[in-house]
């Protein structure tokens, strides 16, 4: 398809939809009259009109360095949340879990194509992606089309609802013998999804949940991921997830990270290392399991959030509280939110919506002294020229820590603060219990400092027209955060 007025041109293939109908989609980039020719088992040319979207409308959610835009430049942030078995419950669940995502801050969610078997997941699917050829295997070359629309129903709902869909196409959660397919059949499926979905706006591409436990191998696991980024000619976000050994997100056509870990300090680092998003998409989930990843409290959760969007970094919200009877956890199977932390997510994205840029992680002290002290000498001295005296003696106490000892110290002090330019500053005191604190701030700007109860959900300005080094009186309590915004 082209558009008459550019030299836009974008090919895309088409599928089949039932009933003796096929179908090509097409995600036009901006308004106007656009000509398309098809060919194939169906013959046809024409015009057709793409009027201007209405105010509300964005475009795809790129990558934008490390952080994300939409397509016409307006910020975009990642609050998500994950329902793995999304589309496999019932009508009458999955509308309980819509209407609970219209009330929630949630704009993302992770959710999976295959069905999945894990605790508290034994139900079985009303349909699955593939029909059965005649000796009961699976048959990816046909699709069960009632499946496909009912995924379909729910992407659309979700896009109405200004909520990215983040498709996992793969995991190993599995009884059925979705995850040991052999390779051909694994890309004639990726070959059906990508013609069928590609053209939603909304849609995000994960290779897997936990690639790393699943019964493919590394060399399976670059060919579907070069497959979908060949194929997709949208080019929509693309990220794979892990359990152990993070994939590498130095590869081209991984567009973010998205990370399954508990550790915060590092976050900063990542984005530093690879120059890409990274969102922690797994970092526990709020709720009252026995086991460890499903136990932890909304407070915590929250801190969570507030530990990555300090530093630059996104994170994502699960919550797993235990129903012997109908085993509906919103973390498998969604239903209705019953936690604390989405309230507190839900301010906190306000407030980062409200700054004016994306943050970036501020240095902490020990780190600014690591990097000098890898440096040569003659650049040592350039530093500690504009430095004070005691970062001299700093540098040379980093210089003789082994690497391991440096690590966990810096993990163990680690603060969380970050900054736009000098528009604004964020500290989060996370569990210090602080009673005060002195930061620096520009000269050339004056600011207006806030003091920010992050579980209780307030704000209160503490000092206005300031700046240069500025002591803060705290009230003692954990959760607290500081920010200071240019006048």
């Amino acid at each position: 398809m082209s558009s008459p007025e550019s030299a836009f041109s974008k090919r895309s293939k088409g599928f089949y939809a039932g009933n003796g109908t096929y179908k090509v989609r097409f995600l036009p980039p901006k308004a106007g009259t656009f000509r398309y020719r098809v060919s194939g088992c169906v013959e046809g040319e024409g015009t057709f009109l793409v009027e201007p979207a209405d105010s509300s409308r964005h475009g795809m959610v790129q990558a934008r360095g490390e952080h994300f835009a939409y397509e016409d430049g307006t910020p975009y942030s990642p609050f998500g949340t994950t329902v793995y078995a999304l589309v496999h419950q019932t009508e009458e669940l999955i509308g309980q879990t819509m209407d609970s995502l219209s009330k929630a801050p949630f704009n993302k969610i992770r959710f999976c194509v295959f069905p999945k078997s894990y605790d508290y997941n034994h139900n079985e699917p009303q349909w699955y992606a593939f029909e059965k050829d005649a000796d009961g295997n699976w048959d990816v070359h046909s699709p069960c089309l009632a499946f496909w629309d009912a995924l379909e129903d729910r992407i659309r709902e979700l896009d109405r609802m200004g909520i990215e869909a983040d498709l996992i196409l793969f995991h190993p959660y599995d009884r059925w013998g979705f995850d040991a397919l052999p390779q051909k059949d694994n890309l004639v499926y990726l070959d059906y999804v990508i013609r069928r979905l590609s053209a939603f706006p909304n849609i995000w591409w994960s290779l897997a949940n936990e690639y790393d436990i699943s019964s493919k191998s590394l060399e399976d696991w670059e060919e579907i991921e070069e497959f979908v980024a060949a194929n997709d000619p949208w080019h929509h976000l693309l990220s794979c997830h892990n359990c152990f050994p993070m994939w590498d997100a130095s590869r081209k056509n991984i567009t973010h990270i998205s990370i399954q870990t508990k550790v915060f300090w590092n976050l900063a680092k990542l984005r530093e290392t690879y120059h890409k998003p990274v969102i922690l998409d797994e970092c526990c989930y709020e709720g009252n399991l026995p086991m460890f990843w499903g136990s932890i409290s909304g407070r915590e959760m929250a801190r969570r959030f507030w530990r990555a969007v300090a530093v630059g970094a996104y994170c994502t919200h699960g919550e797993t509280f235990l129903d012997p009877e109908h085993e509906i956890l919103w973390w498998a199977k969604g239903g209705r939110l019953k936690g604390e932390s989405p309230e507190r997510i839900g301010f906190l994205k306000e407030i980062l919506e409200s700054l004016p840029g994306p943050l970036e992680a501020l240095p902490i002290q020990i780190e600014g002294a690591a990097r000098v002290a890898s440096m040569p000498p003659q650049q040592q001295e350039e530093i500690f020229s504009h430095a004070e005296p005691i970062f001299r003696n700093l540098v040379k106490a980093v210089s003789r820590m082994s690497a391991e000892d440096l690590h966990d110290f810096i993990a163990a002090e680690y603060l969380y603060q970050g900054h736009c330019g000098e528009e604004c500053y964020l500290y989060f005191y996370d569990t210090r219990t602080c009673a005060e604190d002195t930061v620096t701030l520009p000269e050339s700007h004056t600011y207006r400092v806030e003091l920010i109860d992050t579980w209780n959900m307030t704000r209160e300005t503490l000092k206005e027209h300031v700046n240069g080094k500025v002591t803060i009186a705290l009230p003692g309590r954990e959760d607290m955060a500081v920010l200071a915004v240019a006048e």
